[in-house]
């Protein structure tokens, strides 16, 4: 029996005293002894719902749950995409990321990436420690969110700057609008993220399996129904901004995920720019810091709300 990615076998009286790999190799001829002995031990196998070792004799009547694991992704191609470069060493980039860019292959977006781009840019020269898929990516925004991103050319740049974001020390400052009239001149949302419990793609506010998150911002300027904000990461927890504001009730404009159904499609996404990255150069200790001017999307909304206003 075969349910999605799940198939479950029933041991028959002649089977008893088969091992268990030898059993799936049987069932599953597809498969290889070793890559079914590898599934075992990764845990995609259950013997009547519990773990079970390769050399696990069976009993008839036994049910065997094997999970397939996910296919593994085929490395990313070299694309001659434009890229809008910032600074760049032996050791680093920092690019500017258009809205629209997925930062690094996934299910549905397996070309046109930054990390495509960057494989043609850079050629070998892009740290492997985020594995073939993510070569170079120290850290993500979302794809309808632009600005500014580094990237790393080797190991030893991708530790050092994977440090500075663990502790919170890189300068991260973006620029939002949001819904509504804030009408205090700053504040902080200081409220854990983690994994939603009614949608396991979205992020939540919440205590359970949650890592703590803070963002403070500031009122640039208040139009009629939107507040235009600059918001500073004290921590890089997925989706923050976009969570934190609407847990507070002013969701960003153009969000289809985390805003009001009735969205602004012509903003083609989230109002959010990350407009500032600073750090300590990793290699030679001096500290960088950069500034990305807001996208034309972004101002033409905001002369639209100031010709309202």
């Amino acid at each position: 029996m075969m349910e999605d990615n799940r198939v479950r076998f029933t041991v028959a009286p002649e089977q008893q005293g088969t091992r268990l790999d030898s059993f799936l190799s049987q069932q599953m001829e597809s498969l290889t002894r070793s890559m079914l002995q590898q599934m075992i031990a990764d845990g995609y196998v259950q013997v009547n719902g519990k773990k079970a070792a390769k050399s696990a004799k069976l009993k008839a009547g036994d049910q065997v749950d094997c999970e397939l694991p996910p296919p593994k992704e085929a490395a990313p191609i070299a694309q001659n995409i434009p890229l809008d470069i910032y600074y760049e060493d032996s050791d680093l980039l920092v690019v500017n990321k258009p809205k629209g860019m997925v930062v690094h292959p996934a299910p549905g977006n397996y070309e046109g990436t930054l990390v495509n781009a960057l494989l043609y840019h850079c050629r070998d020269s892009l740290s492997g420690i985020g594995g073939q898929l993510r070569p170079g990516i120290v850290h993500r925004i979302d794809k309808d969110t632009s600005g500014l991103l580094v990237v790393a050319k080797n190991d030893i740049a991708h530790r050092g700057l994977s440090e500075q974001l663990a502790v919170h020390s890189m300068t991260r400052v973006y620029q939002a609008v949001v819904y509504g009239r804030i009408p205090q001149d700053e504040g902080t949302v200081d409220a854990p993220i983690g994994r939603s419990e009614r949608d396991r793609k979205k992020m939540a506010v919440t205590q359970k399996n949650a890592k703590q998150a803070v963002t403070g911002y500031r009122v640039l300027g208040r139009y009629r129904g939107f507040t235009h904000l600059e918001l500073r990461l004290k921590t890089g927890r997925t989706h923050q901004i976009r969570v934190h504001m609407a847990s507070i009730g002013h969701p960003v404009a153009g969000d289809p995920v985390y805003g009001p159904h009735a969205v602004i499609r012509k903003l083609g996404g989230q109002c959010l720019h990350a407009g500032v990255l600073g750090f300590v150069h990793p290699v030679s200790g001096e500290y960088l810091e950069f500034c990305a001017p807001l996208p034309g999307y972004f101002t033409d909304f905001l002369q639209k709300l100031q010709r309202e206003e």
